[in-house]
């Protein structure tokens, strides 16, 4: 498969158009995956662009590609989300990293009652960022139009606000329903919201809050998977039952 980069002005790009890549981009073309001209590769704006080209030219902080074709890949409906709850470690950061690897579209951090990691305002913005620098290199190995969003910090209150707009599906060993039993509604372009708990879980009161707001329990199955573990499997699930694997 050929190696694929990420470019915003991609989004400018027509066939027979040279596009350059610079910077960071540019070193990792050139000197860590050693590109060479004449070779087949693809380029992206991370926004549903995806260009197909060949190297025209390599230099060290410049690496030029000839456009042959292009396309330009629509917003999946419904959205997949994850609310991955922060955790200690890099249990949360290997979550983010395989849901994106997965085809997440969009990832929010929450701020659980029973997360031993605790984002300050100090930390909330190296936090985020931390998570989008995994999530767009994720994207870039699987070779994704589409770059998946990290939002800000989410509390308790405002995700139970979103469960009232979206199909909120609560991972939860104890729930009655699996997620395997769930219907898909192709006609149903709600947000597909997978919330994970922190190693200890979700505390009652929190599954209460967002029950009552609209959203279902569900398992995966009879272990208790890792925080890091589960809401990549139930992704995983739910783009089987979409029809997207």
């Amino acid at each position: 498969m050929a190696l694929h980069f990420l470019l915003e002005s991609a989004a400018d790009a027509a066939v027979g158009d040279v596009v350059v890549l610079g910077g960071a981009e540019a070193h990792h073309a050139a000197s860590v995956r050693r590109v060479r001209v004449g070779e087949a590769v693809t380029v992206g704006d991370g926004r549903g662009v995806w260009l197909t080209g060949t190297v025209a030219s390599v230099q060290p902080k410049e690496v030029q590609i000839e456009v042959t074709s292009r396309e330009d890949v629509p917003e999946p409906q419904p959205r997949t989300v994850l609310v991955q709850a922060l955790a200690k470690g890099d249990r949360d950061e290997l979550a983010v990293q395989a849901a994106t690897e997965l085809g997440i579209d969009e990832i929010v951090p929450w701020q659980a009652s029973r997360s031993v990691s605790r984002w300050d305002a100090a930390k909330v913005a190296k936090g985020v960022a931390r998570w989008e620098t995994i999530s767009r290199e994720a994207a870039k190995q699987a070779h994704r139009p589409r770059l998946a969003s990290v939002s800000a910090p989410v509390t308790t209150a405002q995700l139970a606000a979103r469960a009232g707009v979206s199909r909120m599906l609560i991972l939860e060993p104890t729930a009655d329903a699996a997620l395997t039993s769930l219907t898909w509604d192709a006609a149903d372009e709600r947000d597909v919201v997978l919330v994970v708990g922190p190693e200890g879980g979700i505390a009652p009161d929190e599954l209460d809050v967002l029950q009552a707001a609209g959203a279902t329990l569900v398992r995966l199955g009879d272990t208790v998977l890792r925080t890091s573990t589960a809401g990549p499997v139930a992704l995983a699930l739910v783009n089987a039952g979409l029809g997207r694997w």
